[in-house]
């Protein structure tokens, strides 16, 4: 299983239990080898990049953990939102791996690659959701491999590369030894972070810590048996009217197809995350309003954003309908004019997701101090940040 969150999405896969409610909380125990000093080159582009894979079992126990996961993928992918590297957010990719599925080939070791690393989080989210649970034997070792293997992990020498596993039988099952993967992992500057569902003990040995010790991750185990507060804040319906006004900013283009796709895929993600809870749709806003939701190669105002010739190299076929109809001056005004009104709504949603931040900070603090206990979101998200920090990106402030 997973263990700890990377982005996104890991915290999702905590929740292990498939008796576990979607509003539910969970008493963490957090156990971290700090690793080594290492020396690493320089960061060189003008973008770094941040690979995260997620690996979740889809095992029949698991049900609570994929819905932990559905709910917590836009808080995780927040935190790398506000990361930045030489003043310049991040390239965002995620990747989706399943395991411990037998409906999944036997051959294949009961594995499937949902999403190869991508920067559309709507098409992740696409998977994610679509992600049923089928009991089966759950093969660490050999996820993990497969995921270093498949995926096209960036090369960059600075960048931060982590996989994050969720599960909850021992890491050491299935033929490829979890010892091995995790080394290999590491040699390739990808950490694992293991995220036991289950107790603590049952995780250590288990070997879920020593997995994560191998690759110099962090260890995360669950105990499932508080009930979880989603706190509501006086932003959030402002945030969601907002949202609303952001989607009607986006040109796609392609074929009519491919174009519908795009439009009626950020709708139902949209939707996805509302079905789930407020939080859960305020956090896709404010994660929409970030440069980490870039669709560039899909939307022409991310597109031309980034190259400002893209839109004279484009088939007229490819163009959104309402720009077929205009001369190639009128084109490019209404691609600045909707470039313009999103800047305008993302700057609305940053503000109002600080004053959101600061209102969360107090109730968390006073829930804490009511309860004693941290939620498995917070274990999870100081995780990444310590991470984000060691691979030489600044994490504070708002998502950009």
């Amino acid at each position: 299983m997973l263990r700890t969150v990377a982005l996104c999405a890991i915290s999702l896969t905590l929740l292990a239990s498939p008796a576990i409610a979607k509003d539910t909380t969970i008493v963490i125990s957090v156990e971290k080898k700090p690793a080594p000093n290492s020396e690493k080159s320089p960061f060189t582009g003008q973008r770094a990049a941040v690979d995260v894979a997620i690996l979740l079992d889809t095992s029949n126990s698991m049900d609570g953990l994929i819905s932990q996961a559905k709910s917590q993928l836009w808080t995780i992918v927040q935190q790398f939102a506000k990361a930045k590297k030489n003043g310049q957010t991040p390239i965002l990719r995620v990747a989706l791996f399943e395991y411990g599925n037998t409906g999944l080939p036997a051959s294949e070791g009961y594995i499937r690659q949902a999403v190869p690393l991508t920067d559309d989080l709507d098409k992740l989210s696409e998977a994610l959701f679509a992600l049923t649970t089928n009991g089966g034997d759950e093969y660490c070792g050999q996820v993990i491999n497969e995921a270093i293997s498949r995926l096209d992990w960036s090369k960059e020498p600075n960048g931060y590369k982590a996989i994050f596993i969720a599960g909850n039988e021992p890491f050491t099952q299935g033929q490829v030894d979890y010892q091995q993967s995790c080394r290999r992992a590491i040699e390739q500057g990808i950490v694992v972070n293991t995220i036991h569902c289950g107790n603590n003990r049952q995780g250590i040995d288990g070997k879920w810590q020593h997995g994560a010790q191998l690759a110099e991750g962090e260890f995360f185990n669950i105990d499932q048996d508080r009930a979880v507060v989603h706190i509501k804040c006086p932003q959030d319906k402002i945030i969601i009217r907002l949202n609303a006004e952001l989607n009607k900013t986006y040109l796609w283009y392609g074929t009519q197809a491919v174009q519908r796709h795009y439009k009626e895929n950020q709708a139902v993600q949209d939707a996805n995350a509302s079905g789930l809870s407020e939080g859960a749709a305020v956090g896709r806003a404010i994660v929409k309003s970030s440069k980490s939701y870039s669709n560039r190669g899909r939307d022409l105002v991310d597109t031309v954003a980034e190259d400002e010739s893209a839109m004279e190299e484009l088939d007229e076929e490819a163009l959104p309908a309402e720009l077929k109809k205009m001369a190639p001056a009128e084109r490019k005004a209404h691609v600045e004019k909707m470039a313009a009104e999103r800047t305008n709504l993302q700057k609305k949603i940053k503000q109002l997701s600080l004053e959101r931040e600061a209102y969360l900070a107090k109730e968390k603090k006073r829930l804490a101090d009511e309860t004693g206990t941290a939620t498995l979101g917070d274990a999870v998200v100081s995780a990444i940040q310590r991470q984000l920090v060691k691979s030489g990106f600044v994490t504070d402030g708002n998502a950009e």
